[in-house]
């Protein structure tokens, strides 16, 4: 799973969020490393939407504009935690090798 893709995932896990909310999530939880585009979020947002990992949530009007909320799904949800178990055993394996140096 690419980070961007982790991120998105990680930004809706506490609570359901519209585009620009999870833009400055996943800013944040990268600690701003990372920094999606629109076209990066929202198309990521289509794929995860048609594989069942996130859903709309509600839409909302907001200054005239619509904003669409997404939230994770216990699909989505298990997705989540497998990536981040997969990423913890690399994290684990690497301060194993790095230690041994």
């Amino acid at each position: 799973m690419q980070d961007p893709t982790y991120l998105i995932l990680l930004a809706l896990s506490d609570r359901p969020r519209h585009g620009y909310g999870i833009l400055l999530e996943a800013s944040e939880l990268s600690r701003g490393t990372i920094r999606l585009g629109p076209g990066t979020l929202y198309g990521a947002l289509e794929r995860l939407e048609e594989a069942g990992h996130v859903e709309l949530d509600r839409e909302e009007i907001e200054e005239g504009r619509p904003r669409r909320y997404f939230r994770l799904t216990r699909r989505g949800r298990s997705l989540l935690v497998e990536e981040t178990e997969r990423r913890e055993a690399l994290v684990g394996l690497a301060k194993q090798r790095l230690a041994h140096r």
